[in-house]
């Protein structure tokens, strides 16, 4: 093969990985940085090669280039949505690090992170902060008890903070089962707040993502190592027994079957039950499964209609 040859098909496979890249932020409407491309590419290029294909794109109208940002769409409204959502976000994540400073405060809770659209540096008016929670071994759903109950009182006191729980996940089981681009990205962008070390350890178990996201570096820093008030300490001691055992089992009955009479699904497990939420010892996901699902079909479908699009990607390079 030509070095001529084979310098286009690495620039081809470079174009693809940008547009698959640009396709998947596409679907929350949310146009890219170049150095943001670059982080969420699915295989690693040297720089200089990236540049070239990124702006072989924007000269073959591949892509648009609007700013300092870069869409499949030419559309300037989005751009403007993204830059008022950046500076939303950047107010809310500071109620977010007061509100994960108080939560790392309750029984069993070892890190606090912002997932969901606000890690990814996004908020507007209607935006709440989603909490990804690392708990204590066996005793997840005690820590997560102790916040529900919290949320509860707060919204009959008509104070209910814009914080919603969407999972918890127990330090000694902290392998994601999912593995796609999907959870990849979450993971990646997860904004971590409280516990250093459980974060640290999160992430040694889930390397897994460097498969999807090889540029993508992991926060760690962002964490500050948890504290342990004495109200803390004396709750954990008081159940750090066979009460606390038996409780952490009775408080994941009652929730699974809250959930499964919402749901209106009856499926069971062994270890938990599996709805549109699923609970299990290690874990409580709050995210429907039919999201992810639905969501990575549809990624899918557009990156492989973006390659039948060879206007886009196979234009000779001139």
């Amino acid at each position: 093969m030509s070095v001529a040859k084979k310098k286009y098909e690495r620039n081809l496979s470079i174009r693809s990985n940008i547009l698959s890249t640009i396709a998947y932020f596409n679907f929350f409407t949310y146009p890219l940085k170049k150095r943001e491309i670059w982080l969420f590419l699915p295989n690693v290029y040297e720089y200089i090669e990236f540049e070239i294909a990124l702006q072989l794109l924007v000269n073959n109208a591949s892509i648009y280039k609007i700013e300092e940002f870069y869409s499949l769409e030419n559309n300037y409204t989005i751009v403007q949505r993204r830059v008022r959502g950046n500076i939303k976000a950047k107010e809310l994540i500071k109620v977010a690090e007061k509100i994960a400073l108080f939560l790392s405060k309750f029984p069993y809770v070892r890190g606090i992170a912002v997932s969901g659209l606000l890690s990814k540096n996004f908020a507007d008016d209607t935006s709440g902060i989603d909490l990804f929670i690392v708990a204590a071994k066996n005793r997840l759903w005690i820590a997560r008890t102790f916040i529900h109950f919290y949320k509860k009182f707060t919204f009959l006191i008509k104070k209910q903070p814009l914080f919603y729980t969407n999972y918890f996940i127990e330090e000694e089981h902290l392998e994601i089962a999912e593995k796609n681009i999907y959870t990849a990205t979450e993971i990646s962008t997860l904004l971590p707040l409280q516990g250093s070390v459980a974060f640290e350890k999160f992430y040694s178990y889930n390397k897994w993502i460097n498969t999807f996201l090889p540029n993508k570096y992991l926060r760690i820093s962002s964490a500050k190592k948890i504290k342990k008030p004495w109200t803390k300490w004396m709750t954990e001691a008081m159940l750090n027994n066979v009460i606390g055992n038996a409780l952490d089992d009775l408080f994941m009955r009652i929730t699974a079957k809250r959930w499964m009479a919402r749901s209106g699904k009856t499926k069971m497990k062994s270890c938990g039950i599996i709805t549109d939420i699923s609970a299990t010892k290690y874990y409580a996901k709050a995210a429907p499964f039919t999201f992810e699902n639905k969501l990575i079909d549809q990624y899918e479908r557009k990156v492989i209609e973006l390659m039948n699009k060879k206007e886009m990607i196979l234009k000779p390079i001139l």
